[in-house]
């Protein structure tokens, strides 16, 4: 296995110093992060998911991708990945970040997955995203990156045992899943190694946070318990534990940080992650 960043967790850094921390970390991939940063939020601090320093606009050319693809290359680090928050359904940019990651020589890009707040019933959620999947594999197919879904909380696929009946019958070389433990912790907790059964030959990639439970007090003396993220160390998922469940199921791909728990300063985040992991990974 090796290991990776998303550079939606390192929103203080510019793409040089993303490359330079990267680098100085030892990791060996990077997932970009696309899209827009809001105009109104360019004055504000740093932040995970609006005036985030290393984000490739939604409507950039080849020439910005060329910016990143090259910085990349020069230090000798893979594009993994091409992550955006993208709505299901939404083929345009479905195909607009293929052609992207394409271009990056980056293997997958995350594909729009339905949101579940009941509203509207799972049943037809699921079939507007089978559908979806269906015609998102024949871009797939043509521009030869896979597209992967990831499990996440207040979703139609909070476990992974939703994420395969999703997937299920798509081709694997082209639609896969990105396992999250950590979003399994606010949602969708399964036991990690029945987990990575289930998904088989849909295990795509894997992301790397923690998160962790904690009580408050609520009206009338009913307890109230809140999920939030943790350091790596800190938080419900036994990363000890599921590195080892991944070796024995024969996981071979990237292990890709996304922390958001401000535990560390961005470049000893970096330091952190890869000294844990490089120890975990033996």
């Amino acid at each position: 296995m090796k290991l990776s960043v998303f550079t939606a967790s390192t929103p203080d850094l510019t793409l040089g110093e993303t490359i330079s921390a990267v680098k100085e970390a030892g990791i060996d991939g990077i997932e970009w992060r696309f899209a827009d940063v809001p105009q109104d939020a360019l004055d504000e601090s740093p932040s995970f998911w609006k005036n985030n320093r290393c984000s490739i606009p939604i409507a950039s050319e080849k020439t910005k991708w060329f910016e990143y693809r090259l910085a990349a290359e020069e230090a000798n680090i893979t594009s993994v990945g091409v992550l955006p928050n993208m709505a299901a359904g939404d083929l345009v940019t479905t195909e607009r970040l293929l052609q992207a990651a394409s271009f990056m020589d980056a293997s997958f890009i995350r594909l729009g997955v339905p949101l579940y707040n009941g509203d509207e019933s799972y049943s037809k959620l699921y079939e507007e995203a089978r559908e979806y999947l269906s015609k998102s594999e024949l871009l797939c197919r043509s521009y030869g990156v896979k597209g992967v879904v990831e499990i996440h909380h207040n979703t139609i696929i909070s476990s992974a045992s939703a994420a395969r009946r999703l997937c299920d019958g798509f081709d694997p070389a082209f639609i896969g899943i990105l396992y999250d433990p950590g979003n399994m912790i606010y949602e969708g907790y399964e036991n990690f190694r029945m987990g990575l059964d289930i998904m088989g030959p849909y295990l795509a990639h894997v992301h790397v946070k923690n998160v962790s439970w904690s009580r408050v007090d609520g009206a009338e003396g009913n307890d109230i318990w809140k999920a939030d993220w943790a350091g790596l160390r800190k938080g419900c998922v036994p990363w000890p534990q599921l590195v080892g469940d991944l070796k024995a199921v024969g996981y071979d791909g990237y292990l890709g940080l996304e922390d958001y728990s401000g535990e560390f300063a961005t470049k000893q985040m970096l330091h952190e992650f890869a000294q844990y992991f490089k120890t975990l990974l033996g």
